[in-house]
């Protein structure tokens, strides 16, 4: 009988590193597109991850905590700034200015004091000034929620560590269009890339 994957990785992967000393919240990618019923990106489970982020990021602006928002833009007409990934995903060429469902859902509305960083790629900090600016503020921890689990907060976990920081994901503020690879990725993100918490725990450190 095979071991089971927690068996498997038990002791060797799954380790936890915590909070450090100063940390940021960044909300990823949640746009329109996919709370919206029949819009190709639709994931249901990312309508209740937003409903949820929503709370967690008024307790956020109350704490006085670091607060980014990533979105996804891209050159309309000729989508070159989207290179390879607009060919292998077509459904990212709704992320344009002006497009419905390239806008940030309401529930979780950037503020005009918090900063916007616009990406084209998966990870919020490919080809972006994101580790540039979370170093510069002497932050050492960064605390996702977003979409989807298996694309975007996935690639920014893992460039997350190899920038040098504490990665914390909270597994009831990410979705995904499917269970599966939900599930799968906060498995593989909690075991070798970063801590993957409750949004309880988060709120417990902003109370500490």
């Amino acid at each position: 009988m095979a071991d089971s994957a927690s068996s498997n990785y038990e002791g060797v992967w799954g380790n936890r590193i915590g909070f450090g000393k100063s940390a940021a919240l960044i909300l990823v990618d949640f746009m329109e597109a996919y709370t919206t019923p029949g819009a190709p990106l639709y994931a249901p489970d990312v309508v209740e991850a937003v409903s949820r982020a929503g709370k967690i990021l008024e307790s956020a602006r109350l704490a006085g905590a670091r607060i980014i928002h990533t979105n996804i833009r891209y050159q309309p007409d000729t989508f070159q700034d989207g290179g390879i990934w607009v060919k292998k995903a077509p459904v990212m060429k709704d992320m344009v200015e002006g497009n419905p469902l390239a806008e940030f859902c309401q529930e979780v509305m950037p503020l005009t004091s918090e900063l916007v960083i616009s990406k084209q790629y998966p990870s919020s900090f490919f080809g972006t000034s994101l580790a540039t600016t979370l170093h510069s503020q002497a932050i050492d921890t960064i605390v996702l929620m977003g979409c989807s689990t298996s694309g975007c907060i996935r690639a920014t976990a893992v460039d997350g560590v190899q920038h040098g920081f504490r990665v914390m994901v909270l597994r009831d503020c990410v979705g995904d269009r499917h269970r599966d690879p939900h599930d799968a990725n906060l498995f593989d993100i909690d075991s070798k890339y970063g801590d993957v918490i409750s949004s309880k725990e988060y709120l417990s450190y902003l109370q500490e």
